[in-house]
């Protein structure tokens, strides 16, 4: 596996990647892939996910076309795909998405699949809020999900 961290308007992210493609992606300070020594710091092999990212973030993309490994239960690769499926400056509520995988009654679960998201940005869980409309969760902060929807609305 290689990694690579880059600074953003968000803060510094680290993105993870093997063979497959994209595994992770996260918005910290400190993150275990820059001690684990099984994998590789290599700029190199993940310069097209960066390119990717950095172009969302500017505005300058509204999709990805990147190959995606996240790890995760059928439950939540069902969530995510319906994730990835929401249009860019778009959002759905936890009960929509729920009900689109056939399941109405798994707003809780497709909260939780949200939660564990392992590529947010890429498999856009902030464009998921409540059925009043209001923002809810969101592992890196409320903030950080309204700064990337007032983003997407007002087209980067």
């Amino acid at each position: 596996m290689y990694y690579d961290s880059f600074e953003s308007p968000l803060g510094k992210i680290h993105i993870l990647a093997d063979e497959s493609g994209l595994r992770q992606l996260t918005l910290c300070l400190h993150h275990p892939v820059e001690s684990c020594k099984q994998w590789k710091h290599s700029p190199k092999h993940l310069a097209q996910y960066k390119k990717q990212i950095i172009e969302f973030l500017k505005g300058e993309r509204a999709k990805f076309d990147i190959p995606l490994a996240p790890d995760g239960t059928e439950f939540q690769h069902k969530v995510w795909q319906v994730l990835r499926e929401i249009p860019y400056g778009e959002t759905r509520s936890y009960a929509d998405i729920a009900r689109e995988i056939g399941n109405p009654q798994a707003c809780r679960a497709v909260g939780m699949a949200n939660n564990v998201n392992p590529i947010p940005l890429v498999i856009p869980c902030h464009r998921v809020i409540g059925s009043d409309g209001e923002l809810t969760g969101y592992r890196y902060g409320l903030e950080i999900k309204q700064k990337l929807l007032t983003m997407e609305k007002n087209g980067g």
